[in-house]
């Protein structure tokens, strides 16, 4: 099985949508996953909340992640969120993403019908006996409806070798500090809110999985790869001067401001698809101000 180098910044890129939100534009989004490239992430994650997933199509979902795969041509992985609530069509949803070209699969703890602690160790397990590829799971009790818990996470290390990351969405450093006192090396944690990058780093977690990175990949890198050094002073700093820009992100759901920040910068569209609606003037104003702030050109 490949290694997969869980460490630095990996974007959960946003899905760019036709003026009305019909069509995924794939051009689009090969311009945003070349610059996320060049920006210097450390890891590419398609799929995931932030691409809206819910409103995409199956079909939509393998192009993605094929043409997130032919871009990064081997530079950076590919990390393909592939969770759903059911286990049967998570492991069919992962297959076809490595078959499409991901380098491993990010799978969400199962929400909407809020399995039990065995439940979620149970769908694990089945999962890593099945795929032949690094697994990293996802924590992120404010979307799914439940939390798996640190002793949970432990018996999934012990039972699934091909479980190597986690994102830790759960809103505070205790889940991190407290599984990685016991898992050490075994496990890698990346960070899931952009606004507690540094702090998780500061307990042991390897990154994060950003959105803000979608639109201020550079400035995002930066503030990662001096927390990572050790380089404490320029890391706060840094995460400080970022804050503003990180709460604003989920001013509205998102990714509607983070696809509006991107527009502002010239890097994208908008448009999302329904039920989510673009970042109202509200937001907009606050973002051109915050991004003056961080000396980026507004278009």
């Amino acid at each position: 099985m490949a290694q997969l180098k869980l460490e630095g910044t990996f974007t959960a890129l946003v899905t760019p949508f036709s003026a009305d939100g019909a069509e995924v534009d794939f051009e689009a989004y090969e311009r945003q996953v070349e610059h996320q490239v060049r920006s210097g992430v450390r890891g590419l994650v398609p799929c995931a909340t932030t691409s809206e997933t819910p409103t995409l199509t199956e079909e939509e979902q393998v192009e993605l992640i094929r043409r997130t795969a032919k871009v990064a041509a081997g530079k950076v992985p590919v990390l393909a969120g592939t969770g759903s609530s059911s286990t049967k069509k998570t492991l069919k949803d992962s297959l076809a993403a490595l078959e499409a070209g991901a380098d491993a699969v990010m799978i969400v703890m199962p929400y909407y019908n809020k399995p039990s602690q065995a439940g979620m160790v149970h769908h694990v397990e089945t999962l890593a006996r099945e795929l032949p590829c690094p697994i990293v799971l996802y924590n992120v009790p404010g979307r799914t409806g439940v939390e798996l818990s640190v002793p949970s996470m432990l018996a999934i290390l012990d039972r699934c070798p091909n479980v190597v990351g986690m994102k830790d969405a759960t809103g505070n450093v205790l889940w991190c500090q407290s599984v990685l006192s016991k898992a050490g090396d075994r496990l890698s944690v990346l960070c899931g809110d952009d606004a507690l990058s540094v702090p998780c780093i500061s307990v042991g977690a390897k990154g994060l999985i950003s959105v803000s990175s979608n639109a201020i990949p550079e400035l995002v890198v930066s503030a990662v790869e001096h927390a990572l050094a050790g380089r404490s002073e320029e890391a706060r700093a840094e995460h400080h001067r970022l804050l503003d820009f990180h709460a604003l992100m989920f001013e509205e759901p998102n990714p509607a401001p983070v696809k509006l920040a991107m527009e502002l910068l010239g890097l994208g569209s908008s448009m999302t698809r329904s039920p989510m609606l673009p970042a109202g003037s509200a937001v907009r104003d606050q973002l051109v101000g915050v991004l003056s702030d961080l000396g980026l050109s507004v278009k």
